[in-house]
């Protein structure tokens, strides 16, 4: 077999749209080359196009003006956290009424109403914003995964949105399929939260029918030096709740800094109850209720008791 004839440098590196490669005297024959990536019609590629944002810039090279991308690929390119049910090799790509829906391989295509969705770009790519992305996930999502997206929105570092903004797109969002769920959700949001674990522990309390903790809790030793953040506190009770990642036991710098900080905690009369990914089912239970018992121990009443 006859060695692929060289491409010209400049389509070494990118994603390519087939007409461009001819307008560089690249044949047809030479584009049917199985050596080639094609990752959507009319697109080829010499490597492989992986990555979603390297996806996204091969699709661009072919979207229609005005199309952006939307729902859980724009959710995902802003760093919003989605269901691992969204995290889909399609493209979500919208379009504007009465654009036609856009269609073809690896796309998931959708059509979005004039006037009710802000659009903006992303290192160079169109999408629709962080607020709007989150409220399209609500079609397809649960209440508690739309809280877990909502929190990611508005992260204790880099957040991407306000309150007030997403509150503005929840309410351009009525009428809508999911608008319930995600009225509900905008409700339970919560903002400067580290992780989704933290999100879900937070709502596991609650479920259990524990107070709400405060997220992300500054604590500050006997000099006023704030040298911890409680990732959910009850500072009333001085009790601590944590949700500790696997950089926690991996890394040594992290581990001896964790080994100060309870240190110090104990001595400030902190009790700290921490939660890993092994705590899960009855085991998560057992914590939980380890969490009601230090807060009963330290002076929490238990649920306010409804007249009968």
């Amino acid at each position: 077999m006859r060695p692929h004839a060289p491409l010209p440098d400049k389509l070494q590196a990118h994603a390519f749209t087939t007409a461009g490669a001819v307008g560089h005297g690249v044949t047809e024959r030479r584009l049917r080359g199985r050596d080639l990536v094609r990752p959507f019609h009319g697109v080829r590629s010499a490597t492989p196009v992986v990555d979603l944002e390297a996806r996204c810039r091969a699709k661009l090279l072919v979207m229609r003006r005005g199309q952006v991308f939307s729902h859980a690929t724009a959710c995902r390119l802003f760093g919003i956290v989605v269901p691992r049910s969204h995290e889909i090799d399609e493209l979500d790509v919208a379009a504007f009424a009465p654009a036609a829906i856009p269609r073809g391989k690896g796309v998931r295509g959708h059509r979005l109403g004039a006037g009710g969705t802000r659009v903006g770009r992303l290192r160079g790519l169109p999408l629709v914003s962080p607020e709007d992305a989150w409220c399209q996930l609500a079609s397809t999502s649960s209440v508690r995964e739309l809280v877990v997206a909502g929190d990611s929105l508005l992260r204790r570092k880099h957040p991407l949105s306000t309150f007030e903004r997403m509150r503005a797109a929840v309410v351009r969002h009525a009428g809508r399929r999911g608008h319930r769920a995600l009225a509900a959700a905008f409700e339970l949001v919560r903002a400067r939260t580290d992780s989704p674990e933290e999100t879900r522990l937070r709502l596991d309390l609650v479920e259990a029918g524990l107070p709400e903790p405060i997220v992300n809790q500054p604590i500050s030793d006997e000099r006023g030096r704030v040298f911890a953040f409680g990732d959910t506190a009850y500072p009333e009770y001085r009790v601590l709740v944590e949700y500790d990642g696997e950089q926690h036991r991996t890394e040594d710098s992290q581990y001896s800094r964790d080994v100060d900080r309870l240190d110090d905690l104990a001595r400030l009369g902190w009790r700290v109850i921490r939660f890993t990914k092994r705590h899960r089912g009855l085991a998560r239970e057992r914590q939980l209720d380890r969490v009601r018992e230090a807060l009963v121990a330290r002076g929490w009443p238990g649920p306010a008791r409804t007249a009968s």
